[in-house]
């Protein structure tokens, strides 16, 4: 298929990048080895077989010296500076848009959902945070005087839009619980930011600063936990989820002097609807343990709950 300067012109200003890639060297009639030939007189490496995957989408360039080659092949094929680049930011914002997961609103998934809104808005962030969950493993401990002794998580996110170098985590404590005395610990690839709480309804929001600036696309593991035990007794742990996600594992663990009576799974839709999905649970014996495993998370709540003698 033969390619026009007007085809050329449109598709730098429409895109995407690898078909505008492709017309340029069709209309500026340049095989491959070529082009690598005057990139090296410019001083950039770049291989053939990656040309060739830029050309047909396979691949993207994204590294900063790919990024650099781009730049050098726009000079090459004698194109309007940055307009590969830019097309190859397009591209990006594109993708992470169709590939974001549609969101909950607290308001749905925490019952005190009016004081999670005014923390939020007193750190001045964003209902959209810029990620959602490919992985997340919680653990939470259940003391001796059957309260909640605290709770860790190991997490993997995924940012959906460039620039995102935080998480905001939620906790929530049982009634009683006096959040001015829950500790954050950050423990991996983060580190504990502002700290806001909100002690009538036992609401703590913690910023845990990422080691790194993400990029649209890009993943993130990290760890951390709350240590809390201000609160009585505890009778169910929830967990709400603002998007579609991957993998989510709970698991509760009970300290040895007070073991529950029967521990149920369940689900539910938002806040105020019925509690569905039930599904007993059985308390492993050495270790005094339950656990539920979602694969597929759904936008709502999971959580195990429990009945003490």
């Amino acid at each position: 298929m033969s390619h026009t300067e007007a085809d050329l012109l449109r598709l730098l200003h429409t895109g995407p990048f690898h078909l505008a890639l492709r017309t340029a060297l069709a209309v500026r009639g340049l095989p491959l080895q070529r082009v690598q030939h005057h990139l090296a007189h410019r001083g950039v490496k770049v291989g053939v077989t990656s040309l060739s995957y830029w050309q047909q989408g396979a691949r993207r360039p994204q590294r900063p010296e790919s990024l650099k080659a781009v730049r050098a092949l726009e000079e090459v094929l004698q194109l309007p500076g940055n307009s590969l680049l830019r097309l190859l930011a397009e591209d990006a914002v594109a993708r992470a848009e169709a590939e974001r997961p549609a969101a909950r609103s607290y308001r749905s998934l925490v019952e005190a959902s009016g004081s999670v809104e005014e923390l939020l808005a007193e750190l001045e962030t964003p209902t959209d945070g810029g990620l959602h969950t490919v992985g997340h493993h919680e653990r939470v401990r259940i003391g001796a005087g059957r309260e909640l002794v605290g709770r860790e998580s190991q997490h993997v996110v995924r940012a959906h839009r460039d620039g995102v170098d935080r998480y905001l985590a939620i906790h929530r404590g049982d009634p009683g619980c006096d959040p001015s005395r829950v500790a954050v610990r950050a423990v991996e690839n983060c580190r504990t930011g502002r700290v806001r709480w909100h002690a009538g309804t036992g609401v703590l929001v913690a910023e845990l600063l990422f080691d790194v600036r993400l990029r649209a696309g890009d993943t993130y593991p990290f760890s951390y936990g709350f240590e809390d035990g201000t609160a009585g007794p505890s009778r169910e742990y929830v967990r709400g989820f603002s998007f579609a996600g991957g993998q989510y594992v709970l698991q509760v663990r009970f300290d040895e002097a007070a073991l529950p009576l029967r521990c149920r799974r369940f689900a539910q839709a938002s806040t105020g609807a019925p509690r569905g999905g039930r599904a007993e649970l059985t308390l492993s014996g050495r270790h005094r343990t339950v656990h539920v495993v979602e694969q597929g998370v759904r936008p709502g709540i999971l959580g195990i709950d429990w009945d003490w003698t």
